[in-house]
């Protein structure tokens, strides 16, 4: 019996596995990737890596045994859905003990278009009959810091206007995953994971000019602006109006917080905004 970390060599699983090789030995923990070379650094620190993509259920299959944990991170491709229901579907299948999910913070009450997907995954979870924990996931401060460069040359562009964000530092998330995922008393239980303090843009811009010296405004724009810009900088249009729909739901307070449930299980406070934003300026 294994846990088995989907995505593993993505922004997420590779913290999430790091997480787990402080808690559990290294024998008992498995990274599914797509790509061996990029996995090499994984299975040099002992960790069991199995080749597979989520379009090959054959491959997702031997990646996965009776009684293990599975962490299905989300995918980010245009067929996720379709991708999720398959290797739910293969952990079925294989018998595994129980699957966590990397879904949306909100949950069902997430009505925007990037979270339907998480949605939908959900339910299938659940008609699965398989025990499940879910993660719903808000935002990450990386979302944002990420954006360091462009941000303190062109200012910090959105259309949330005083909407705030409950983020938090994708390690945060990761250490929660890692907790459900080697712990007990998890089954049945969908986690809201969010920061403890929500900020605005406008004071997100205000920090990043007072660490870095120099003047960032935050530009709240119309939501069709927002799409022009989106698209002038190369984003596909159906994928700018997801983007514009998200801060939509921040200016709705869909991104704000629901509680405590990631300081609870993390056993800390989450990372402030700002010691994000001072990482990513010293990197």
């Amino acid at each position: 019996m294994a846990i088995v970390v989907t995505a593993a060599t993505g922004h997420l699983g590779r913290l999430v596995i790091d997480e787990l090789l402080q808690r559990v030995p290294a024998s008992d923990v498995v990274a599914v990737a797509r790509n061996a070379e990029k996995a090499a650094d994984l299975a040099a620190r002992g960790v069991d890596v199995r080749i597979a993509d989520y379009n090959d259920p054959a491959a997702i299959a031997k990646a996965f045994g009776a009684g293990d944990t599975v962490l299905l991170i989300s995918g980010i491709e245009p067929n996720r859905l379709a991708q999720h229901q398959s290797v739910i579907d293969t952990a079925k299948e294989a018998g595994v003990a129980r699957i966590a999910y990397t879904s949306v913070l909100g949950g069902p009450e997430a009505d925007f278009d990037l979270a339907a997907d998480h949605i939908a995954t959900e339910q299938a979870i659940l008609d699965s009959g398989l025990p499940y924990t879910l993660l719903r996931n808000g935002w990450y401060n990386e979302n944002y810091t990420d954006q360091l460069a462009v941000q303190l040359e062109h200012g910090v562009v959105g259309s949330a206007g005083d909407g705030r964000i409950g983020s938090a530092a994708r390690r945060d998330f990761a250490a929660a995953a890692a907790v459900v995922l080697t712990g007990e008393g998890h089954e049945k239980k969908a986690y809201e994971l969010n920061g403890d303090t929500a900020w605005t843009l406008t004071e997100y811009a205000a920090e990043l000019s007072k660490q870095s010296g120099k003047d960032v405004a935050y530009n709240n724009l119309p939501a069709e602006a927002h799409v022009q810009v989106l698209s002038g900088a190369g984003f596909p249009e159906p994928l700018a109006q997801i983007f514009v729909g998200v801060d939509n739901a921040i200016e709705r307070g869909l991104l704000a917080g629901r509680g405590s449930d990631l300081t609870r299980l993390i056993g800390r406070p989450t990372t402030p905004i700002a010691d994000s934003i001072a990482a990513a300026l010293q990197s």
